[in-house]
């Protein structure tokens, strides 16, 4: 697939994360509107909520877009979905005969505040990137030991927090927690010490299941993806982990990007999942390319600095797609739900610059990495803003994301001295 062109002229450049081949959904709001659904174009937002109201968007006897998130739509289903970026894409291309009438309805990205894009129903968090795991499973019981021994079988997950899932440019707190270093006797009360980044991919439900389902039909469930920070306090996580896994460690925030892209805009790059060690049982196989060719980076600015980019990955290195994971979701007959959101799992490749979490960058913080501006880091400091980037390139175009950006604040004084 080639360039698309739109009316919307910011949206024609090679480089623009934002073109008709992408119009990823967001929830935005200005300085005179609530926050609404809005599709964006170029450096545009086109307000969904007034093109229905004005009756270009005509899908539904109901309003779909008057609201602050995206949930409805989802619920729509897989035919809707198609007719709305069939409708949307005749809207803003070139030579379209309502373009007048939208121009009015066009607001700038930079005089727009963004927000969360739908309700987060429930949240799973992935630990699907054989690198990834390979690298911490080496730092902490050795290379004979580094894969448990279910993890060449299944994807791996927890259930996480929906209450803690935050939109790009939420501040970050430092968080309290129970830490316990190699020599201590017993446990301590302190602000996290290593506290890190994840980078991840975020796969959003749109339809609901009730049983098990095939990873075909798990692919035709996801509605779209975002790009996904989940915060970790490795110090506290380090402690309480065993035997039953993660909990505070991964409680404090999970940012997401501001743009849901949408499953259809990413089907010119799908890609094979990696050879199989070990061949899966039949209900997890997979069926086609079910990864994607997207480029990723993670950059990292000091409080008032400049920032440096300190990995650049893809998601075409998980072993597992976000297919998978949601099929096996669902194998013990747990329901999902329009809005659940699927973590991808912290995303490596096989070279150190590929590694998504400081906690491989750095080998537990062994070997501290050195950022443009001379300074080094192990883990997060206070101040640091990071920063996910993403996109898929195409023949003369981009399908971006938008950035998921969060900055950490310190420690607030203990909260449980009163």
């Amino acid at each position: 697939m080639t360039l698309l062109n739109s009316w919307v002229a910011s949206a024609n450049a090679p480089d623009a994360p934002f073109p008709l081949n992408n119009l990823p959904y967001g929830v935005f709001s200005t300085a005179d509107s609530d926050p609404r659904c809005g599709v964006a174009i170029g450096d545009m937002i086109l307000d969904l909520a007034a093109a229905e109201d004005a009756g270009l968007i005509p899908l539904t006897e109901a309003l779909l877009f008057d609201v602050p998130f995206w949930n409805e739509v989802m619920e729509e289903g897989p035919a809707l979905w198609a007719a709305l970026r069939a409708r949307l894409t005749e809207l803003l291309a070139e030579g379209a005969p309502e373009k007048a009438e939208l121009e009015a309805l066009l607001v700038p990205q930079a005089e727009a505040e963004m927000h969360l894009p739908f309700l987060v129903s429930e949240f799973t968090d992935f630990y699907a990137s054989k690198n990834h795991a390979t690298n911490v499973g080496t730092m902490f019981r050795g290379p004979e030991n580094a894969l448990p021994p279910n993890w060449l079988h299944i994807p791996i997950g927890y259930n996480g927090r929906a209450s803690s899932v935050v939109v790009s440019g939420t501040e970050i707190r430092r968080p309290w927690g129970q830490l316990k270093g190699p020599n201590d006797d017993a446990p301590r009360w302190a602000p996290s010490a290593r506290f890190d980044l994840e980078l991840e991919m975020g796969a959003i439900v749109g339809t609901a299941s009730d049983g098990p389902v095939t990873v075909a039909e798990a692919d035709a469930m996801i509605f779209g993806y975002v790009l996904l920070n989940d915060w970790s306090a490795r110090d506290i996580q380090a402690w309480e982990y065993q035997p039953l896994g993660p909990f505070q460690a991964k409680a404090t925030a999970t940012s997401i990007s501001p743009w849901i892209v949408t499953k259809a805009a990413l089907e010119p790059f799908r890609t094979d999942t990696p050879a199989r060690e070990k061949e899966l049982l039949p209900h997890l196989k997979d069926c086609g390319p079910m990864l994607y060719d997207i480029e990723l980076e993670v950059t990292l600015a000091p409080e008032g600095k400049a920032p440096s980019t300190i990995a650049r990955t893809n998601y075409k290195e998980m072993y597992y797609s976000s297919a998978q994971q949601l099929a096996h979701h669902t194998t013990s007959g747990c329901p999902m739900n329009p809005g659940d959101l699927l973590g991808s799992g912290t995303i490596s490749g096989p070279e150190k610059h590929q590694r998504g979490a400081l906690l491989e960058l750095s080998w537990g913080g062994k070997e501290p990495i050195t950022l443009d501006t001379g300074e080094t880091r192990s883990f997060l400091e206070d101040g640091d803003t990071l920063t996910l980037h993403g996109a898929a390139k195409g023949a003369g175009y981009t399908i971006g994301f938008g950035d998921c950006s969060g900055t950490l604040l310190p420690a607030l004084a203990d909260p449980y001295k009163r």
